[in-house]
């Protein structure tokens, strides 16, 4: 049971680390925000991470993502992989990835399974081997450990342990892991937001070398990306028959700070930019979409918004 410290309401839909209600982030916006970030700041200094986007005016410019932080000599930008060592930014570069892999045999418990070519067979033959699930492949997965929000409820949080501690791998070493029965990449974590240089690059030198094979290239991702980053990934998924998953988190950008730490502009840009390429490539799907039901916070009005931006940009 958790109590609202703005209105004194108890419910059991009341996050106790939040410590605010739905109506109240919606209503009384600002000071429901100011309570509920103390809980970022916490679940931030546990482990070790900056508790807000680094704005320092004489630091070194990151605008890998949407929190665009100017990090100061000898610390870490927001996502803590990217750092500023004696002027230089090191850490998320194209040359090595913080991350861990493993092979997922198809059809898998994607997402984006009831639509893509994994699970239904969906673009057969350009971009599927069989004509249903691809039983007998397999996806590569890949967990990318860092992140460019900070979700109180994720499922996957302990990836946060590994962000100061890498297991890298570098693009080379990922090219060899790619074999014959691998019809699908999908990078998550974590987000691969903070490390596309990597993702991008090792995705070139992937399908380079599939010789003849199908290989898909898809992502999971909270979309906050810069923009010029997302048209690489756009042409990568298209051509190759992937898919391109958002996380559509909450419609209002309060809610969406409060359960997240961050502003939900850049991914709703983005997600627009790419269903512009929605027609290009009607099958499989090239976007997807996906909503964490958070109890007592994600409500039908936030699904209803949800569903009514996703038809205004393509019915």
């Amino acid at each position: 049971m958790g109590i609202c410290k703005l209105c004194n309401s108890a419910s059991k839909f009341i996050s106790k680390e939040i410590a605010v209600c739905l109506k109240c982030i919606r209503e009384k916006a600002d000071d429901a925000l100011q309570i509920a970030m103390k809980a970022h700041v916490k679940s931030r200094k546990f482990f070790e991470l900056p508790e807000q986007p680094p704005k320092d005016p004489d630091g070194i410019s990151c605008k890998i993502c949407v929190n665009e932080c100017r990090i100061p000599p000898q610390a870490v930008g927001y996502c803590g992989i990217r750092r500023n060592e004696e002027g230089k930014l090191i850490g998320g570069s194209s040359e090595k990835g913080n991350l861990s892999w493993y092979y997922d045999p198809l059809p898998t418990n994607c997402v984006a399974d009831w639509v893509c070519a994994a699970g239904t067979g969906a673009g057969y033959p350009e971009f599927a081997y069989t004509q249903g699930a691809e039983y007998g492949y397999k996806n590569l997965a890949v967990f990318f450990h860092a992140c460019s929000f900070n979700c109180l409820y994720c499922q996957n949080w302990h990836f946060r342990k590994k962000t100061f501690h890498p297991e890298e791998i570098t693009t080379y070493e990922f090219s060899q892991i790619v074999d014959e029965t691998t019809s699908c990449i999908c990078y998550f974590g974590g987000d691969p937001s903070t490390q596309l240089p990597f993702a991008i690059k090792s995705s070139k030198i992937a399908l380079k070398n599939k010789k003849g094979r199908i290989l898909r290239i898809c992502w999971e991702t909270n979309g906050t990306m810069n923009k010029n980053l997302l048209d690489e990934i756009i042409t990568l998924s298209t051509d190759s028959g992937g898919c391109i998953k958002f996380d559509l988190k909450a419609w209002d950008e309060n809610l969406h700070k409060v359960l997240t730490g961050v502003t939900n502009k850049r991914t709703l840009e983005n997600f627009a930019r790419v269903a512009e390429n929605f027609n290009k490539r009607r099958q499989p799907p090239l976007l997807v979409a996906s909503t964490l039901l958070v109890s007592g916070y994600i409500d039908e009005d936030e699904v209803r918004n949800i569903s009514k931006f996703i038809a205004s940009l393509n019915p």
